[in-house]
Protein backbone atom coordinates (compact mmCIF):
# COMPACT_ATOMS: atom_id res chain seq x y z
CA UNK A 1 0.00 0.00 0.00
CA UNK A 2 2.99 2.40 0.53
CA UNK A 3 6.74 2.56 0.03
CA UNK A 4 7.80 0.54 3.56
CA UNK A 5 6.61 -2.84 1.70
CA UNK A 6 9.28 -2.27 -1.32
CA UNK A 7 12.83 -3.70 -0.99
CA UNK A 8 15.64 -1.72 -1.01
CA UNK A 9 16.65 -1.72 -4.52
CA UNK A 10 19.76 -3.47 -5.67
CA UNK A 11 21.50 -0.79 -7.63
CA UNK A 12 21.28 3.10 -7.64
CA UNK A 13 18.95 4.97 -5.68
CA UNK A 14 16.33 7.35 -7.48
CA UNK A 15 16.75 10.81 -6.28
CA UNK A 16 14.61 12.15 -2.78
CA UNK A 17 15.04 15.70 -4.04
CA UNK A 18 15.22 17.26 -7.01
CA UNK A 19 18.25 17.03 -8.26
CA UNK A 20 18.53 13.42 -7.26
CA UNK A 21 21.62 11.75 -5.00
CA UNK A 22 24.66 10.84 -6.24
CA UNK A 23 24.11 7.86 -8.51
CA UNK A 24 26.74 5.64 -6.82
CA UNK A 25 25.01 5.32 -3.76
CA UNK A 26 22.20 2.53 -3.08
CA UNK A 27 19.41 2.61 -1.46
CA UNK A 28 21.10 0.92 1.38
CA UNK A 29 23.80 2.88 1.39
CA UNK A 30 21.01 6.13 2.42
CA UNK A 31 19.50 3.97 4.94
CA UNK A 32 22.98 2.96 6.47
CA UNK A 33 24.51 6.53 6.35
CA UNK A 34 20.90 7.83 7.21
CA UNK A 35 20.76 5.57 9.95
CA UNK A 36 24.34 6.98 11.59
CA UNK A 37 22.11 10.22 11.30
CA UNK A 38 20.01 9.74 14.39
CA UNK A 39 20.00 10.81 17.31
CA UNK A 40 17.82 10.33 20.54
CA UNK A 41 14.45 12.13 19.81
CA UNK A 42 13.06 12.78 22.78
CA UNK A 43 9.49 13.08 23.20
CA UNK A 44 9.73 16.36 24.89
CA UNK A 45 11.56 18.00 21.98
CA UNK A 46 9.12 16.19 19.31
CA UNK A 47 6.04 18.25 21.33
CA UNK A 48 7.73 21.24 21.58
CA UNK A 49 7.70 21.70 17.72
CA UNK A 50 4.45 21.30 18.02
CA UNK A 51 3.75 24.27 19.93
CA UNK A 52 3.19 22.30 23.25
CA UNK A 53 -0.60 21.10 22.27
CA UNK A 54 -0.66 18.83 19.55
CA UNK A 55 -3.85 18.13 17.30
CA UNK A 56 -2.55 14.81 16.42
CA UNK A 57 -0.19 12.84 19.13
CA UNK A 58 1.22 9.35 18.47
CA UNK A 59 2.37 8.11 21.88
CA UNK A 60 5.41 5.43 21.39
CA UNK A 61 3.70 3.75 18.23
CA UNK A 62 4.36 0.11 17.58
CA UNK A 63 2.47 -1.24 14.56
CA UNK A 64 2.89 -3.11 11.28
CA UNK A 65 0.96 -5.34 8.92
CA UNK A 66 0.27 -9.08 9.90
CA UNK A 67 2.89 -9.97 12.58
CA UNK A 68 5.08 -8.09 10.85
CA UNK A 69 6.43 -4.99 13.43
CA UNK A 70 7.42 -1.56 11.00
CA UNK A 71 6.99 0.85 13.19
CA UNK A 72 9.38 0.07 16.89
CA UNK A 73 7.74 3.30 19.36
CA UNK A 74 7.29 6.26 16.98
CA UNK A 75 6.45 9.39 18.53
CA UNK A 76 4.67 12.45 16.41
CA UNK A 77 3.26 15.42 17.81
CA UNK A 78 1.83 18.52 15.29
CA UNK A 79 -0.41 21.40 16.53
CA UNK A 80 -3.66 22.93 14.48
CA UNK A 81 -3.04 24.27 11.54
CA UNK A 82 0.82 22.65 11.23
CA UNK A 83 2.00 21.17 8.53
CA UNK A 84 4.76 18.04 9.19
CA UNK A 85 6.57 16.40 6.17
CA UNK A 86 8.24 12.88 6.51
CA UNK A 87 11.08 12.07 4.97
CA UNK A 88 13.92 8.94 4.88
CA UNK A 89 14.70 6.24 2.37
CA UNK A 90 12.69 3.36 1.25
CA UNK A 91 11.52 1.34 3.73
CA UNK A 92 11.68 3.69 6.33
CA UNK A 93 8.17 2.96 7.52
CA UNK A 94 6.82 6.59 6.48
CA UNK A 95 3.61 5.43 4.53
CA UNK A 96 3.20 3.20 7.38
CA UNK A 97 2.56 6.18 9.80
CA UNK A 98 -0.12 7.35 7.65
CA UNK A 99 -1.72 3.81 7.88
CA UNK A 100 -1.18 3.45 11.18
CA UNK A 101 -2.97 6.90 11.95
CA UNK A 102 -5.86 6.05 10.10
CA UNK A 103 -6.63 2.51 10.81
CA UNK A 104 -4.72 0.34 8.09
CA UNK A 105 -1.96 -1.00 10.22
CA UNK A 106 -2.30 -3.63 13.18
CA UNK A 107 -1.20 -1.26 16.16
CA UNK A 108 0.28 -3.75 18.84
CA UNK A 109 1.22 -0.80 21.46
CA UNK A 110 1.33 2.36 21.87
CA UNK A 111 -1.43 5.47 21.31
CA UNK A 112 -3.10 7.60 18.32
CA UNK A 113 -4.64 10.71 20.61
CA UNK A 114 -6.37 13.58 18.30
CA UNK A 115 -8.13 16.36 19.90
CA UNK A 116 -7.17 14.97 23.68
CA UNK A 117 -8.94 11.92 22.57
CA UNK A 118 -7.36 8.19 22.13
CA UNK A 119 -9.08 6.90 18.73
CA UNK A 120 -6.05 4.41 18.23
CA UNK A 121 -8.92 1.61 17.58
CA UNK A 122 -11.18 3.81 15.65
CA UNK A 123 -12.38 2.06 12.13
CA UNK A 124 -10.79 4.72 9.33
CA UNK A 125 -14.58 5.16 8.96
CA UNK A 126 -14.92 6.45 12.48
CA UNK A 127 -11.58 8.22 12.34
CA UNK A 128 -13.32 10.29 9.39
CA UNK A 129 -16.53 10.91 11.07
CA UNK A 130 -15.98 11.41 14.49
CA UNK A 131 -11.80 12.25 14.48
CA UNK A 132 -11.99 14.40 11.71
CA UNK A 133 -8.94 12.71 10.05
CA UNK A 134 -9.24 12.50 6.66
CA UNK A 135 -6.82 10.30 3.66
CA UNK A 136 -5.34 11.19 0.61
CA UNK A 137 -4.04 8.24 -0.99
CA UNK A 138 -0.78 7.75 -2.69
CA UNK A 139 -2.35 7.85 -6.67
CA UNK A 140 -4.91 6.99 -8.76
CA UNK A 141 -7.69 6.84 -6.28
CA UNK A 142 -10.55 8.28 -8.07
CA UNK A 143 -13.21 6.64 -10.18
CA UNK A 144 -12.73 7.39 -13.31
CA UNK A 145 -15.93 6.78 -15.34
CA UNK A 146 -17.56 8.88 -12.73
CA UNK A 147 -17.87 13.07 -13.31
CA UNK A 148 -15.74 15.22 -10.99
CA UNK A 149 -18.81 15.65 -9.55
CA UNK A 150 -19.84 12.58 -8.26
CA UNK A 151 -16.01 12.00 -7.28
CA UNK A 152 -16.94 15.01 -4.75
CA UNK A 153 -20.33 14.11 -3.69
CA UNK A 154 -18.92 9.74 -3.21
CA UNK A 155 -16.37 12.28 -0.80
CA UNK A 156 -19.80 12.60 1.59
CA UNK A 157 -20.35 8.93 1.97
CA UNK A 158 -21.03 8.78 5.61
CA UNK A 159 -23.16 11.66 5.58
CA UNK A 160 -26.34 10.69 5.88
CA UNK A 161 -28.19 14.06 4.88
CA UNK A 162 -28.20 13.96 0.79
CA UNK A 163 -28.60 17.98 1.12
CA UNK A 164 -25.47 18.18 3.69
CA UNK A 165 -23.61 16.69 0.94
CA UNK A 166 -24.37 18.10 -2.07
CA UNK A 167 -24.02 21.65 -0.04
CA UNK A 168 -20.60 20.96 0.65
CA UNK A 169 -19.89 19.72 -2.94
CA UNK A 170 -21.15 22.75 -4.44
CA UNK A 171 -18.86 24.69 -1.70
CA UNK A 172 -15.90 22.86 -2.90
CA UNK A 173 -16.36 23.21 -6.47
CA UNK A 174 -17.03 27.05 -5.78
CA UNK A 175 -13.23 26.97 -4.17
CA UNK A 176 -12.12 25.71 -7.17
CA UNK A 177 -13.06 26.77 -10.44
CA UNK A 178 -10.85 24.52 -12.18
CA UNK A 179 -12.98 21.45 -11.15
CA UNK A 180 -16.34 23.54 -11.24
CA UNK A 181 -15.59 23.66 -15.11
CA UNK A 182 -15.31 19.88 -16.06
CA UNK A 183 -18.25 18.86 -13.08
CA UNK A 184 -19.85 17.21 -15.71
CA UNK A 185 -16.87 15.32 -17.26
CA UNK A 186 -15.44 11.95 -16.43
CA UNK A 187 -12.86 12.23 -13.72
CA UNK A 188 -10.78 9.95 -16.25
CA UNK A 189 -10.03 12.79 -18.66
CA UNK A 190 -8.38 14.40 -16.12
CA UNK A 191 -4.65 15.80 -15.93
CA UNK A 192 -2.43 13.95 -13.29
CA UNK A 193 -2.61 17.31 -11.35
CA UNK A 194 -6.64 17.83 -12.27
CA UNK A 195 -6.74 14.12 -10.47
CA UNK A 196 -4.79 15.01 -7.48
CA UNK A 197 -6.56 18.48 -6.97
CA UNK A 198 -9.80 15.97 -7.11
CA UNK A 199 -8.29 13.75 -4.44
CA UNK A 200 -7.79 16.43 -2.52
CA UNK A 201 -10.83 18.03 -2.81
CA UNK A 202 -12.99 15.16 -2.41
CA UNK A 203 -11.64 14.52 1.30
CA UNK A 204 -12.58 18.08 2.10
CA UNK A 205 -16.37 17.11 1.85
CA UNK A 206 -16.46 15.77 5.37
CA UNK A 207 -14.34 19.09 6.33
CA UNK A 208 -11.66 17.23 8.42
CA UNK A 209 -9.57 18.97 10.39
CA UNK A 210 -6.40 16.33 9.83
CA UNK A 211 -5.38 16.00 6.52
CA UNK A 212 -2.79 12.81 5.80
CA UNK A 213 -1.26 13.37 1.96
CA UNK A 214 1.03 10.70 1.26
CA UNK A 215 3.38 11.52 -2.16
CA UNK A 216 1.14 14.41 -2.92
CA UNK A 217 4.33 15.10 -5.98
CA UNK A 218 4.07 11.42 -7.76
CA UNK A 219 3.87 11.38 -10.74
CA UNK A 220 3.04 15.12 -11.64
CA UNK A 221 4.74 17.70 -14.07
CA UNK A 222 6.54 20.74 -11.77
CA UNK A 223 3.51 23.17 -12.54
CA UNK A 224 1.30 20.39 -11.53
CA UNK A 225 3.53 20.22 -8.38
CA UNK A 226 3.18 23.64 -7.91
CA UNK A 227 -0.26 23.80 -7.75
CA UNK A 228 -0.63 20.91 -5.29
CA UNK A 229 1.42 22.47 -2.84
CA UNK A 230 0.10 26.12 -3.01
CA UNK A 231 -3.37 24.32 -2.64
CA UNK A 232 -2.01 22.56 0.73
CA UNK A 233 -0.63 25.96 1.90
CA UNK A 234 -3.62 27.40 1.51
CA UNK A 235 -5.52 24.76 3.37
CA UNK A 236 -3.28 25.19 6.27
CA UNK A 237 -2.85 28.93 6.21
CA UNK A 238 -6.56 30.05 5.34
CA UNK A 239 -8.55 27.13 6.93
CA UNK A 240 -6.52 26.32 9.80
CA UNK A 241 -5.72 22.50 8.90
CA UNK A 242 -2.87 20.32 9.72
CA UNK A 243 -1.49 18.67 7.26
CA UNK A 244 1.01 15.56 7.78
CA UNK A 245 2.57 14.23 4.61
CA UNK A 246 5.26 11.78 3.50
CA UNK A 247 6.81 12.95 0.40
CA UNK A 248 9.36 11.55 -1.87
CA UNK A 249 10.86 15.19 -3.22
CA UNK A 250 12.44 16.19 0.46
CA UNK A 251 13.34 19.40 -0.62
CA UNK A 252 9.82 20.65 -1.01
CA UNK A 253 8.24 18.87 1.16
CA UNK A 254 10.63 19.96 3.75
CA UNK A 255 10.60 23.39 2.25
CA UNK A 256 6.64 23.55 2.63
CA UNK A 257 6.70 21.86 6.32
CA UNK A 258 6.70 23.83 9.38
CA UNK A 259 7.93 20.68 10.79
CA UNK A 260 10.35 18.17 9.25
CA UNK A 261 11.09 14.40 10.64
CA UNK A 262 13.44 11.98 9.25
CA UNK A 263 12.42 8.17 9.72
CA UNK A 264 14.46 5.43 9.84
CA UNK A 265 14.10 1.83 10.12
CA UNK A 266 10.74 2.21 11.87
CA UNK A 267 12.06 5.54 13.91
CA UNK A 268 12.19 9.04 13.95
CA UNK A 269 15.88 9.67 13.86
CA UNK A 270 15.53 13.19 13.58
CA UNK A 271 13.03 15.73 14.20
CA UNK A 272 13.37 19.88 13.93
CA UNK A 273 11.83 22.59 12.01
CA UNK A 274 11.66 22.30 8.24
CA UNK A 275 13.55 25.00 7.35
CA UNK A 276 16.73 23.64 9.62
CA UNK A 277 16.22 20.44 8.53
CA UNK A 278 16.61 22.06 5.05
CA UNK A 279 19.82 23.38 5.95
CA UNK A 280 21.14 20.38 7.54
CA UNK A 281 24.51 19.31 5.43
CA UNK A 282 24.30 15.66 6.36
CA UNK A 283 20.14 15.33 5.31
CA UNK A 284 21.22 17.68 2.34
CA UNK A 285 23.48 15.12 0.93
CA UNK A 286 21.51 11.65 1.82
CA UNK A 287 18.15 13.27 0.54
CA UNK A 288 17.99 16.66 -1.35
CA UNK A 289 20.99 16.01 -3.67
CA UNK A 290 23.28 18.21 -1.78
Amino acid sequence: MGEDKKPDAPSRAAGYGEGGIAPAMSVGDVAREAEALGVQVSRDEIVALAGGAPLLDLQGLHAGYGAMEILHGVDLAVGAGQSLCIVGPNGAGKSTVLHSIFGFTNITSGKVVAGARDVTGLSPSDKLRHAKIAYILQDNSIFPDMTVEENLLMGGYLLNDRRATRAATEKVLAQYDRLAKRRRERAGVLSGGERRLLEISRALIMDPDVLLVDEPSIGLEPRMIDMVFEILADLRDSHGKTIVMVEQNAKRGLEFADIGYVMVAGRVALAARGKDLLENPQVGRLFLGG
